[in-house]
Parts: structure tokens; C-alpha cells; sequence
């Protein structure tokens, strides 16, 4: 290879006794490499030797070795070197590093990883009918992964560049009526009646209910503080702050969810002020899974609301307040959103109740014409005089 005028050659090529040609070369700091590979031709090893000159001066050079570590090994170290992560967001990595990433990768050296392979992946998930959110949270998974591995110098660029892959599809959301709550906690076992006008009317996450402490009630001014959550993983509880800085936060509860809660205190919450409020029915801990199957499925199935999920009473209680008229602010208070992205997210929702307000409105304007075409008397006249007066303060009769 010709040198460069007032510098050390770049690199050089060499003729091998198997017939083959082998390129050498020098990295930025001087340290000499031989290409992995070798090459049918001269003219095909000087092209390589081309390329790396060029990613060296572009700053896109790897060290070719340190891209043969396998993926395996490189998950390992990116799991023991992630710190401030959530107990379980810590727990969910686990499963789909062992369920989805290391099935597929373990052997595999990152350099090797590309965008085909990240396709095929993706193919191999969706033949076999994973939930497509299950994939997604896989595939940002893989992508944090790797996006580490360019930092850290093992590889060039990250293969995980497939379009939409990492996009979640946000389930439907069930808003229970008002009327539907009274049923649910009407029809549920006595125990839980609380635990659902305060999801449904107070908005706190199914966490944040298991971890509720009695000293955090305030029966007299009808509040609830919000400042720790139990996290169930693999059976078993850990206590920690709520989801985010703005998941702690104090909501006021309406009488009948505070009427409630006030007859489950003295009957069924644990002695003391660290108590836990709300238990299963042997008096411990409430784990999710044993209330669904055993109480609440049962529950819905009896009112009619078969698949209603107890999150979406969450649902609920976000949708209630902007039908009271709450500003995003305010509901972004209540419901603990560290962002205006969710709340704005319900009160598309409710704008989607426009077609049954002006069915309402329909309704009122045919009962006052029904009234105005109606033979005069002194009642009805008062009544239609009221209809079409806004403002006055008064109500019908």
C-alpha cells in the first residue's frame, strides 16, 4: 500500500502461503490489528484497508475484538453495570432477557447483530403469536442493550433500526359509569367494597392501594396521601415511592367513597397507624392475582361488566373530574401524571362524548317544542319561559 508523504504507512498487505492475502493495520493510538478475515484478492484487501482508514478518520472505528463478545456475556455486564432501576422493571429485563433475547442471541457476536437479524428476530416473534407489546418492550430492550455497545466502543452502530418496532399499542380503555361503579361495589364481596369507589373516585394505582398505610387517611378532612406503593414480583412484596415524583400527592375523596373507607377502617384494616388499609381476606398482604380470580371476575361477571379490568376504574376516576369541569393541570394533580401526554389522553376520551351530549341537547329542544305547540295555560308557559332563559337560576318543575 503506498505511504502518505511525512507519515507511517496506514497499513499493508500480505501474501499467505494458503494462496489467500491478509491486511495489517495501525489504530489511532498506534496499536497494530490484523483483519479477522482474509481475502481472495489483493486489490479486495486493499479496499478493507480503505474502509477502516476511513472509519478511523470519521471516528467510527471499532476495536474488531471487542465486537466478538457475545451478546450473552455483554447483557450480563450491561445488567450488573444499570443501577436506579425499579425492583420491577428490574424483574420484567430478567424475563425477556431469559424468554425472548437470549433464546435467539446468546451466541451471537455483537459485531455480527445487524438489522437483518433484527428483522428476523421480529418475524420469529410475531409467527409465534407473542403479543405485540410483549415484542415491543423485547425490542426497546434490545435497543438499550445495544445502544450501549456503541458507547462503549464495542460495536459501530446499533442494528436495531426497524421502523414502529419499539411502539406499544395502548389497550382499549373501559370507562365504567358511575351507576356501573355503585353496582360493582354493591355486588363484591363486603371486604372490598372501599377498595373500589376509592380506585374508582380516588384514582390511586392498584400499588399504591396495596400500599396504603392507615396514617396516610384523613378521615376528617376526607383525604387520602399517596406516598409509597408495594410491588409485588415473583410472590413476593417490596415498598417503594410511588411510580413517579408526581405520583405523591394527596387526593380529597367524595362522601361516599370517604363513607366507605370510614366503615372499612373500623372493620377490616390492619391495628395501628402503620396498618395497611386495605388486606385480602385472611387479613395479609393483597396480591393481584388471587383478587382477580377470586373476587373481582366473579364480581363483574354478577353486574354484567365481564372483562372490565380493576385498572380501569383508574380509567374512570380520570375521565369523572374533566366531565366536573377540572382543568389538565388539575387532573394531572390528581391522577399523579408526571406529564400532560396521559391526561390530555382521557379528555380525548370524553371529547368523544360530544355526539351524546347533543343527542341530550336534541332531547331538551324537542321537549320544549312539544311544550310551545301545546295549547297555553299558565304552567306550561312558566315552564317554557324557564327552558329558553338561561342563567336564571331556577330549576323545572
Amino acid at each position: 500500500m503506498a505511504r502518505r508523504k511525512g507519515r507511517r504507512s496506514f497499513g499493508s498487505v500480505r501474501h499467505l502461503p494458503s494462496g489467500r492475502w491478509q491486511a495489517r493495520y495501525r489504530d489511532l493510538a498506534g496499536k497494530p490489528h490484523t483483519a479477522s478475515q482474509t481475502f481472495a484478492t489483493r486489490p479486495e484487501a486493499a479496499r478493507f484497508l480503505a474502509q477502516v482508514e476511513t472509519d478511523l478518520a470519521r471516528g467510527e472505528w471499532t476495536d474488531p475484538r471487542a465486537g466478538r463478545m457475545s451478546f450473552a456475556e455483554w447483557a450480563a455486564r450491561w445488567q450488573d453495570t444499570t443501577t436506579n432501576l425499579r425492583p420491577n422493571t428490574r424483574a420484567l429485563h430478567g424475563y425477556l432477557l431469559r424468554r425472548f433475547l437470549l433464546p435467539a442471541f446468546a451466541d451471537s457476536a455483537l459485531a455480527d447483530l445487524d438489522l437483518m437479524a433484527v428483522r428476523s428476530w421480529l418475524a420469529g416473534l410475531e409467527r409465534e403469536a407473542v403479543s405485540p407489546n410483549t415484542v415491543a418492550k423485547a425490542y426497546r430492550l434490545l435497543a438499550r442493550i445495544m445502544d450501549t455497545a456503541v458507547e462503549a466502543g464495542m460495536i459501530v452502530r446499533n442494528p436495531c433500526a426497524v421502523k414502529g418496532a419499539a411502539t406499544e399499542r395502548a389497550a382499549e380503555m373501559r370507562v365504567a359509569t358511575v351507576a356501573q361503579v355503585a353496582a360493582l361495589a354493591e355486588a363484591i364481596n363486603p371486604r372490598f367494597r372501599a377498595l373500589v369507589l376509592v380506585a374508582a373516585y380516588a384514582g390511586l394505582r392498584w400499588g399504591e392501594l396495596v400500599g396504603l398505610r392507615v396514617k396516610r387517611v384523613d378521615l376528617l378532612h376526607s383525604r387520602i396521601t399517596v406516598a409509597e406503593q408495594a410491588i409485588e414480583i415473583d410472590g413476593h412484596f417490596t415498598w417503594g415511592p410511588p411510580k413517579t415524583e408526581a405520583g405523591r400527592r394527596t387526593v380529597t375523596l367524595p362522601a361516599v367513597a370517604a363513607a366507605a373507607l370510614a366503615e372499612h377502617l373500623a372493620a377490616y384494616s390492619q391495628p395501628g397507624p402503620d396498618g395497611l388499609v386495605f388486606t385480602s381476606t385472611e387479613g395479609g398482604l393483597l396480591r393481584r392475582s388471587n383478587f382477580n380470580r377470586r373476587v373481582w371476575r366473579p364480581a363483574t361477571r354478577a353486574v354484567g361488566l365481564e372483562g372490565l379490568r380493576f385498572h380501569d376504574l383508574r380509567h374512570t376516576s380520570a375521565t369523572l373530574p374533566i366531565a366536573a369541569g377540572a382543568s389538565t393541570r388539575e387532573l394531572m394533580a390528581r391522577m399523579g401524571h408526571s406529564s400532560s401526554a396521559a391526561a390530555l389522553r382521557y379528555q380525548h376520551v370524553m371529547a368523544g362524548r360530544d355526539a351524546a351530549i347533543a343527542a341530550a341537547l336534541d332531547e331538551l329542544i324537542e321537549a320544549a317544542s312539544a311544550l310551545a305547540e301545546t295549547p297555553p295555560s299558565a304552567s306550561s308557559g312558566t315552564r317554557v319561559a324557564r327552558i329558553g332563559q338561561p342563567g336564571t337560576g331556577k330549576k323545572n318543575r
